[in-house]
């Protein structure tokens, strides 16, 4: 027997026709390169989307085109995730961090038929188009007049397109399963992966993420988008802002930059920000050097890779910001867990609250996860069994975009996504990553979590960043090795370091050794490149052996 409800399509014309009607005033704050402090409404916004949509219509692309974007995140950025998806067309947004031959692999892979750019990347564009021979027009984000003095046919600019064409456009009432926008993995082996999202799972992954026990947004919120719109769709903050009628902050070029940053939380009244924890390291050495406060900022989200108990306590103590740690990926739209509190949980202290702080957190509804050994076994929920961690979901990617390595499925044969990470649940349901599966380090048969030795060391008060790899030992296969980037490396440092995770773990799990660098290598989307890591330290042998 079905149920007599009706039958409406999950699409994300749906969040920008709600916000059109309960959010048409809401601001949405941008840095742009060419106009500096933009500000606008909500339905100023969507009004300009359908400029979008008529213009793709003018430039004659196909009824489903992938439209590519390399851009910063800002209000003409915003305008096109509505103004392509909602039409039906394929938003597919490009990390500039890539290296060129991935970025001309993922455009002609996508098959782009138009690239819209920021100013910023014009020269990277004059370098990369002779080899993107579908992209059929280049569209210049910018006010100016006339674009910028490159070499490349078909160059338009953004103003003058949506000048030329109307704010009237009914979009279609498509199928909720159709594709809505495409980001692509940046992989530190082979080509970057396509993964497609739907109408359908963006929606879905909407909903869940602003539930209380995710990020807990509202009507009442002031969002800093810190996490590129070029990446996972910003965590899906564009959606999901819009959706709840959030004020919607933009950093344009400056995402990386503190200053901009702090200016920004104060003058906008931000109370969330999402973000690596890279970006929150040089924030908050600049709190500490200039004396400024965060304002009404109450929360922040921070994933992408482990953020360290250090951190989370600075915020709380010094800034009286709630750090939710989450964790998820490209193939999950990309939340999957966030560490909000429940009734067993809330009153820890001690050392339970800070054993607590560090794990990712429980899935967020519509999201199941398990623990699995070598033989695919499910292990036991009890916070001490290591396994490989699989998930599964509506928002959940089921194959990589024309994939063709084994039928390009990425479940394995019981359904589930093999995400490559290493992990414990406890009996609560959270879920700590410990490793990635291919950086585990096994000392003598026995696993050594790497993340945990990290956040041990960035405790350590003359430790500005740090990374534990799993370096071969002829006695123990493998040692921890402790990287470390100091502003004042000697060895009286390396002797007291080595010295702090006495207590703290295990005696065989203290690094075998510290080396100091001067930067660590980083992955396009922020997080420490420990493949790069350990071909640099690949001459590397421990003391004595």
């Amino acid at each position: 027997m079905h149920g007599l409800m009706m039958e409406a399509p999950l699409l994300i014309k749906n969040i920008a026709q709600h916000a059109e009607t309960q959010h048409f005033g809401r601001e949405i704050v941008s840095i742009t390169l060419d106009e500096g402090h933009h500000k606008y409404t909500v339905g100023e916004c969507l009004r300009r989307a359908r400029r979008v949509s008529n213009s793709l219509k003018s430039l004659k692309v196909s009824e489903t085109a992938t439209i590519g974007t390399l851009a910063w995140n800002d209000y003409r950025h915003l305008e096109l995730y509505y103004g392509v998806s909602c039409s039906g067309k394929v938003l597919h947004t490009i990390n500039p961090r890539l290296f060129e031959e991935q970025l001309i692999y993922i455009i002609n892979h996508a098959e782009d038929e138009v690239l819209f750019f920021d100013p910023a990347f014009a020269s990277l564009i004059e370098r990369i188009a002779p080899e993107c021979a579908m992209v059929k027009m280049y569209v210049e984000l910018t006010g100016t007049s006339s674009p910028s003095q490159i070499k490349v046919d078909n160059l338009l600019t953004y103003e003058a397109l949506l000048s030329d064409n109307s704010d009237e456009y009914n979009w279609p009432d498509l199928h909720e399963n159709t594709a809505s926008s495409l980001c692509y993995t940046s992989g530190t082996t082979g080509n970057p992966k396509g993964v497609l999202y739907s109408h359908r799972s963006t929606v879905l992954h909407s909903y869940a993420v602003s539930l209380p026990d995710s990020a807990s947004l509202s009507a009442l919120d002031s969002i800093l988008a810190v996490v590129p719109m070029f990446h996972v769709n910003a965590w899906g903050y564009p959606y999901a802002g819009l959706m709840v009628g959030a004020k919607l902050v933009f950093p344009g070029p400056k995402l990386g930059d503190p200053e901009t940053l702090v200016n920004l939380i104060n003058n906008e009244g931000v109370t969330i920000a999402g973000g690596v924890p890279t970006v929150w390291t040089g924030l908050l050495n600049y709190l500490r050097e200039s004396g400024r406060s965060l304002g009404k900022m109450d929360r922040t989200i921070i994933g992408g890779s482990a953020a360290p108990l250090s951190m989370i306590e600075e915020f709380r103590d010094n800034h009286n910001v709630r750090v939710l740690h989450g964790w998820g990926m490209t193939e999950m739209s990309p939340i999957g867990v966030i560490n909000q509190p429940i009734e067993a949980t809330q009153n820890l202290r001690g050392d339970e609250l800070r054993k607590q702080l560090v794990k990712q957190g429980r899935p967020i509804p519509g999201i199941e996860v398990k623990i699995v050994d070598d033989d695919g076994r499910s292990l036991p929920w009890d916070g001490s069994a290591y396994g490989a961690l699989k998930t599964r979901g509506p928002w959940v990617c089921s194959s990589y975009y024309k994939f063709d390595v084994a039928g390009g499925s990425t479940h394995s044969e019981d359904g589930w996504f093999d995400t490559g990470d290493v992990a414990t649940i406890d009996r609560q349901g959270y879920v700590k990553i410990t490793d990635r599966t291919k950086d585990v380090i096994k000392s003598g048969g026995e696993w050594i979590s790497s993340i945990d030795l990290e956040n041990i060391a960035m405790s350590h008060p003359e430790i500005n960043e740090c990374a534990v790899i799993g370096m071969y030992h002829p006695k123990w296969e493998e040692r921890p090795l402790l990287v470390v980037v100091s502003a004042n490396p000697n060895e009286e440092l390396k002797i007291s370091v080595l010295r702090w995770f006495e207590g703290k773990v295990a005696k065989w799990w203290i690094p075998e050794d510290l080396v100091f660098v001067s930067e660590l290598p980083f992955t396009a989307t922020g997080k420490v490149s420990k493949l790069s890591l350990r071909k640099n330290m690949d001459d590397y042998k421990f003391p004595g052996t």
